[in-house]
């Protein structure tokens, strides 16, 4: 079973210095048939606005991922790190017992462009921690590179889950599959661009779910740059 979920079905919210667009519930924006799709719990398109952000706030028991797509995000949090995250880069933050943090814009004339990714540990109460690596461009063009994972394989960034994600680049005649083994779960988003997923024409925020399939087949690539979660 394969389940389209378009951009224009997510939820919505524009604050002046921020602008998101939720794919599942998330903050005021309450959807009963889309709170998860398995371990997955939040994709946020954000685009925050030049010299604002996220100020101090707490997180526990939750695998967050950002994916910064264009500009940069000023990280700080209570275990010291103070981080910028770029384009090509991620960053995987276990909040576990509890973490306080905030994420700003450090620009004063550049939008920053990020997805901010949520994923249900299968363990409450782990020591919270903190990865950032960058990802070349050459790694995801064209093929699948491994951005996260429950053992840290392929230079992934470990998170606390049985859930691999990947990223890839596609445009022009490229194509590229995906073999889904037995039991697994898929949900697929594309972050800008383009393409033809198993038939069906996604563009930028689309997403489509896999149950009890065997293949995702990708096609038909306009500038697309797509991610992959693997679940349990």
């Amino acid at each position: 079973m394969m389940v389209l979920r378009k951009s224009g079905e997510r939820g919505y919210a524009h604050h002046g210095w921020l602008e998101s667009w939720h794919s599942f519930s998330f903050a005021d924006y309450r959807d009963p048939a889309h709170v998860h799709f398995g371990p997955l719990r939040v994709i946020n398109e954000d685009i925050v606005q030049p010299g604002t952000g996220f100020g101090t706030h707490g997180h526990r028991d939750m695998e967050i991922l950002t994916y910064v797509l264009s500009g940069a995000l000023r990280h700080r949090d209570s275990m010291g790190h103070g981080e910028d995250i770029r384009y090509g880069e991620v960053q995987v933050m276990s909040a576990g017992t509890g973490v306080q943090h905030s994420e700003v814009n450090p620009s004063q004339d550049e939008a920053v462009h990020l997805l901010q990714i949520w994923i249900i540990p299968d363990k409450q109460d782990l020591t919270p921690g903190y990865q950032q690596k960058e990802f070349p461009l050459q790694d995801k063009q064209g093929r699948w590179c491994m951005l996260a994972s429950p053992d840290a394989v392929q230079g992934s960034l470990l998170i606390h889950q049985d859930a691999r994600v990947f990223a890839a680049r596609l445009d022009g005649t490229e194509t590229l599959d995906y073999s889904i083994a037995a039991g697994r779960k898929i949900y697929l988003h594309v972050a800008r661009g383009s393409l033809l997923a198993n038939g069906y024409a996604l563009g930028a925020g689309d997403a489509l779910m896999y149950e009890d399939e065997m293949k995702v087949e990708l096609s038909a690539a306009k500038e697309a740059e797509v991610l992959l979660f693997d679940m349990g």
